[in-house]
């Protein structure tokens, strides 16, 4: 069975968590240092779906993205797939992912994605609740609540988007 390797790149605010939540699904780690990524950042992990399938995940961690620039075309080029990412405890971050995800999926409409409310486990904290992302969950998107310190949903948000990647191609 030949290895089939797909680009992932993962889009949102400075701080949502982009990159723990990479380190997390990459290396099994979590760092409380915040160290802001500074243009892009590719680590990889092969994965195996559940119907026995393996792909190796290129992931690219972007930059945080601003009003300006919700999104740098280069980076995208070639991409298999996207997670948009917001924090929980910020609503500006989720404003600021529809945002991203209106200019992206207008140019990548046929791109699988995947939706990651981040920092579950400080959900004393926070500002989002289901019905903020509902527009996401009623066109059928699948929204992750995820948790880079904790490790919740993270493997099973980059297992899925990989399932979706490959479905058209059929592996």
């Amino acid at each position: 069975m030949r290895m089939v390797k797909k680009k992932v790149c993962l889009l949102g605010q400075f701080g949502v968590g982009k990159t723990s939540l990479i380190e997390k699904f990459v290396f099994n780690v979590f760092s409380e240092k915040y160290l802001s990524t500074i243009g892009v950042k590719v680590d990889k992990k092969e994965v195996v779906l559940p119907d026995g399938r393996r792909a190796v995940l290129m992931v690219w961690d972007l930059a945080g993205q601003e009003e300006e620039n919700p999104a740098p075309r280069a980076y995208l080029k070639g991409m298999s797939g996207y997670l948009l990412v917001a924090d929980g405890t910020r609503p500006d971050t989720l404003e600021m992912v529809r945002r991203i995800h209106k200019t992206v999926g207008g140019q990548y409409p046929d791109v699988p994605f995947r939706l990651l409310i981040n920092k579950s486990d400080l959900t004393a904290d926070w500002k989002i609740s289901p019905r903020d992302y509902e527009d996401y969950t009623r066109k059928g998107v699948e929204v992750h609540i995820t948790s880079a310190k904790e490790g919740t949903a993270v493997e099973d948000a980059f297992v899925g988007l990989a399932g979706a990647m490959l479905r058209p191609e059929g592996g």
